[in-house]
């Protein structure tokens, strides 16, 4: 392996934490936390949450332009910057002049704009890894690299936490976002050293990186699979710190200390999973992760509520070992599944698709558990009955998955 290539892994794994602590402080618990600080509503939080999801429908355009760049380092660190920088403005809105009654709209309009540039770059991102990281060591790569982003990112979470617990509102939600854009232009310069190949420009047509992912028969069943599963991360993730929040009363440290649990667990479980799917396949492991995760969380969740709140520690274990399996093997699959010419397009489509789907799983969880928060029986609420639909989905996914036909590259 190139020392270009071994230089970029290094400062990837190192952009990634950086970047995470950026992600983390600006949404969950924090963007959750400010929304309710300003009243707004299940319905409006469940918005905010989903979407960022509405901006991945600008991916093939991304995809488009990405195939005449002939590199991409500087225009990745021009959108991280643009996309970041904005969060500026959530964390001075007060002083802004922003009226109470105007926040929760304001963040919803802001959350929806920096997510249309960060979305362009996950597409040029991720088809330049693909181009830089060898296939036959993807599987332990991003499961390392998973590992570690979790350990930096259970720090911040834990210390944010703290702060939001002990600090005055909204100052303790303006500081967080302050310091998670440090964070972010931190993370875009270590980009202006990842070793950028140069590479032939495609000029591929708009119409073409729309319709050549739909020719491609293995790909339109990870498409399938994609929309469905990412369907019912959306029906239940849109609200799920609200319900911790709300109904379970946790605190920020608490839910700090539960994401600390999660990244310990994921430390050691990733790279485990990374290096079996390296053996046994993409495939095979995020089926594993999705049995744990379609029939752990809603189980879990729900018995924090019904009968004993060790069940939202126990949960901590479960999304680490489950998401240990399928989140980077599902990213592996993404590339392994699409054929090498026109990478970009493909990972475009699948970006499209799983945030269309995502985007509408969110903005009709509100309504939904408004519905379905109607229906008395015993203590059960509207936040149970989107769990279990929820998990139902998540397995669901399994159909099409077990359809995915899985190859090496050196074999096309």
């Amino acid at each position: 392996m190139s020392p270009n290539i071994l230089r970029t892994m290094r400062l990837s794994t190192l952009e990634g934490s950086l970047s995470q602590i950026f992600i983390l402080l600006t949404t969950g618990s924090v963007l959750t936390g400010y929304m309710l600080h300003y009243q707004a509503t299940p319905s409006q939080i469940a918005l905010v949450s989903s979407v960022p999801l509405l901006s991945q429908l600008l991916s093939p355009v991304a995809a488009w332009w990405a195939s005449r760049l002939t590199q991409r380092r500087y225009i990745c660190v021009i959108l991280v910057l643009i996309g970041r920088l904005l969060w500026l403005l959530a964390a001075l809105a007060p002083q802004l002049g922003i009226a109470p009654s105007m926040m929760p709209g304001f963040l919803l309009l802001l959350v929806g704009v920096s997510s249309f540039f960060q979305a362009s770059v996950s597409i040029i991102w991720t088809a330049w890894m693909g181009d830089i990281i060898p296939e036959d060591t993807r599987g332990r790569f991003f499961g390392r690299r998973s590992g570690i982003v979790g350990v930096v990112g259970m720090v911040a979470n834990l210390l944010a936490g703290w702060f939001l617990d002990y600090v005055g509102a909204p100052f303790n939600f303006q500081a967080v976002l302050a310091v998670s854009v440090l964070f972010a232009i931190l993370s875009a310069l270590l980009l202006l050293w990842h070793y950028d190949p140069s590479i032939p420009k495609e000029g591929i047509d708009l119409y073409q990186v729309i319709l050549l992912p739909w020719q491609e028969a293995n790909f339109r069943v990870f498409l399938c699979f994609a929309a469905i599963l990412f369907f019912g991360i959306f029906l239940s993730a849109a609200l799920i710190t609200v319900y911790f929040l709300e109904d379970l009363h946790l605190s920020f440290s608490q839910l700090a200390l539960w994401s600390v649990i999660a990244a310990v667990t994921n430390l050691v479980s990733a790279e485990l999973w990374g290096r079996l799917a390296d053996r046994i396949g993409n495939k095979t492991v995020v089926i594993y992760g999705l049995l744990i995760m379609g029939l752990g969380f809603p189980v879990c969740w729900i018995l924090a509520d019904l009968s004993h709140i060790a069940f939202f520690w126990i949960s901590a274990v479960i999304d680490a070992v489950a998401w240990g399996a399928a989140g980077p093997a599902i990213f592996n699959l993404s590339l392994s599944s699409a054929p090498k010419g026109n990478r970009a397009s493909y990972i475009a489509m699948y970006s499209l698709v799983s945030g269309l789907a995502g985007f509408l799983a969110g903005a009709l969880s509100g309504p939904l558990y408004e519905v379905l928060n109607q229906i008395e029986f015993a203590n059960w609420s509207g936040y149970h009955s989107l769990f279990v639909l929820s998990g139902l989905f998540r397995l669901g996914a399994i159909v099409p998955l077990v359809k995915i036909k899985e190859a090496r590259e050196g074999i096309r």
